[in-house]
């Protein structure tokens, strides 16, 4: 392998990759890859850097499970080995590097941003749009399908190459588009989280610089714009099929146009604006049915001695503190009563 090395040192550097495996020591379980690694850490890390420096690093095969909330979707989780070179290499490069591309409003999987920044960021353009264009604007709510098992490796290979100048620096990030058969990109991956931001880039931008759309946001495949007219949302809506047609992906069928008074779902809160202007965040009604099930569901298990009270009192406060950043003090109420209720 040829080419500059600086960013690529930034990469097999002993202290960033140090730093790289504490990180990945979090939230990762007791997996036997951990443990193994964990056993002779000093000389894994020695190991990797050999690797990565002679050409001879590989990605190792996936560990597949399924979630089923919010909906259904297979994990692919990777060995603690790639853990650690995934946060050396975008926490030391890519996001540094691609960050100066992603437009304000693409809020997820970078440091600053989420769920909460991307409500707070929309509650704001839905006070700006009333105030210019009145409660007669339209929204257009977008929802890609399938949007990480649909990514091509080549047009995404392109764009990587594209930003990432140092060959060696490419040669890693190639290592684990390719690291899954055919399209899409395996989720509970570091690296997939910035590919896909990285993916729909230049789909932010077409939307706020060609259409001239001035108040528009995504969370990963979730995304809004807000404009005056419906036509203007029609002609939009048609634009944006057809771009990202170009990018092997296409809307759900939950794409639609809907009229700014009936507000927007949106990171699982409800926001509208009241006709006096004020703006309004609530709970959705399935968010509000899965904080239920998931509570019962963990209180059964504290009954059964399978999941420790702390732990659910751990949980149960994290979620109102969430739930603290909308209008939800009469649900709040009730949640307290009912875990109350079921815990004692």
């Amino acid at each position: 392998m040829t080419g500059d090395k600086t960013e690529f040192e930034k990469v097999t550097n002993f202290g960033n990759l140090y730093k790289a495996y504490k990180k990945s020591q979090k939230g990762n379980g007791s997996s036997k890859s951990k443990l193994k690694f964990e056993a002779a850490a000093l000389d894994g890390i020695h190991q990797i850097k050999r690797l990565l420096e002679t050409g001879k690093y590989s990605v190792d095969p996936y560990s597949e499970f399924k979630v089923y909330e919010p909906k259904e979707r297979t994990i692919k989780a990777g060995s603690f080995k790639d853990k650690i070179v995934q946060h050396s290499l975008c926490d030391n490069v890519l996001l540094p590097l691609l960050g100066k591309e992603f437009i304000q409003t693409n809020y997820a999987g970078q440091i600053g941003k989420g769920t909460l920044y991307g409500l707070d960021c929309l509650k704001v353009q839905m006070y700006l749009a009333y105030q210019k264009y009145g409660y007669d604007c339209w929204i257009v709510k977008g929802d890609i399908s399938k949007f990480f098992y649909s990514i091509n490796h080549n047009i995404l290979k392109d764009m990587v190459e594209y930003f990432v100048s140092d060959e060696d620096v490419y040669w890693i990030c190639e290592k684990f588009i390719d690291s899954t058969d055919g399209l899409g990109l395996p989720l509970g991956n570091q690296v997939s989280q910035v590919f896909a931001l990285l993916y729909l880039s230049c789909f932010d931008h077409f939307v706020t610089g060609e259409l001239g759309v001035k108040y528009y946001g995504r969370y990963m495949d979730d995304f809004y714009l807000i404009v005056e007219s419906k036509d203007y949302a029609k002609d939009c809506l048609e634009n944006i099929k057809s771009f990202i047609g170009i990018l092997n992906l296409e809307l759900n069928g939950k794409t639609q146009i809907i009229p700014f008074k009936n507000g927007i779902k949106f990171c699982g809160f409800h926001t509208y604006v009241t006709k006096d202007g004020k703006v309004i965040r609530k709970l959705t009604n399935e968010k509000k049915r899965a904080a239920k099930k998931k509570y019962r569901k963990m209180a059964k298990l504290v009954r059964e001695n399978k999941l420790s009270k702390e732990k659910f009192i751990r949980s149960y406060e994290s979620w109102k503190n969430h739930v603290s950043h909308g209008n939800c003090v009469k649900f709040t109420y009730k949640m307290d009563k009912m875990v109350s209720e079921i815990i004692t």
